[in-house]
């Protein structure tokens, strides 16, 4: 028992950065119909800033939101230079830009700072445990649930009473109607793309907390696991990129911890596999968009 609930935490806490992830790729999709790959390069750029700001000798408490606003403020760089020249261009367009420039960002990154893993200064407290009973969680579990909650919920609350987030909102189930109702087009998408780089910039916090390091790639593994996590609970779905991402950590950190040591090596094909087979049960995602017509055929 003791055990389960050990890997509950674990679960919770991986899932939750999946789940802030999966959010910021699901707020600009349900917005532009656009998957941002360079989604990933946010989350290394505030790995970076934290980094740096570590090497000065500034406090981890200033530090980690001086890396959220960077995060942020390259989001909407990154829209205003690079997608708003596009915006009217079809879906492969856009993502070939989103590609493009997350190339761009890795060689900016390998060239102007490391190709090599950088240590992060982590304030010692976050290596720290808790003991409870028989179960040991790492302070930086909690951190990473606790943040995970707050996020969630500061997020709810600006998309349901805040007038840019209902603005958002109703841009989201219908850009042209939402126009044509006076809310202003760059105004919607800038304040998306800063709403999914401050989701990015908080994931690479807690991510570098937990593994005291950044590199040029840091954050393509976990995008891409947030991008099946957003397919898995239904694409454009903000709801659904969170169950997705917690479904995922759950699939991942229990397989990692219950499967035998001679399928290990298959832990990931098999937690893919499972996925897959829960998008044939259902194909629109775990809870689909309101606008999504996709049928099972």
């Amino acid at each position: 028992m003791d055990l389960i609930l050990q890997q509950t935490v674990n679960a919770i806490a991986l899932g939750g950065t999946y789940a802030l992830l999966a959010l910021g790729l699901a707020v600009v999709f349900s917005i532009m119909g656009l998957i941002n790959f360079a989604h990933g390069e946010l989350m290394t750029i505030a790995g970076y800033v934290l980094m740096y700001c570590g090497l000065a000798g500034v406090p981890f408490v200033i530090g980690a939101p001086l890396a959220v606003i960077a995060a942020m403020l390259a989001a909407v760089a990154m829209e205003r230079i690079a997608f708003r020249p596009v915006r009217n261009s079809s879906g492969a367009t856009m993502l070939v830009t989103s590609f493009a420039v997350a190339m761009i960002l890795q060689v900016l990154f390998q060239n102007l700072i490391s190709a090599r893993s950088q240590a992060v200064v982590i304030p010692d407290f976050l290596g720290q445990s808790i003991v409870i009973g028989g179960l040991v969680i790492g302070v930086n579990k909690l951190f990473a649930i606790v943040a995970t909650l707050v996020m969630l919920v500061l997020l709810e609350t600006f998309m349901s009473r805040q007038k840019h987030g209902i603005a958002m909102r109703a841009a989201a189930e219908d850009f042209a109607i939402a126009r044509l109702m006076g809310i202003r087009a760059n105004t919607v998408i800038s304040a998306a793309f800063a709403l999914s780089g401050l989701l990015a910039g908080v994931a690479a916090v807690l991510w570098v907390s937990q593994r005291a390091s950044v590199d040029p790639l840091m954050g393509f593994t976990p995008v891409l696991k947030a991008f099946i996590a957003a397919i898995l609970g239904g694409l454009g779905s903000l709801r659904g990129a969170v169950a997705g991402g917690f479904v995922l950590g759950f699939v991942e950190v229990f397989l990692a911890a219950f499967l035998p040591a001679e399928w290990q090596e298959f832990r990931e094909p098999i937690g893919l596999s499972l996925v897959v087979l829960m998008l044939v049960v259902r194909p629109n995602g775990l809870i689909p968009a309101a606008t999504l017509q996709a049928q099972k055929v």
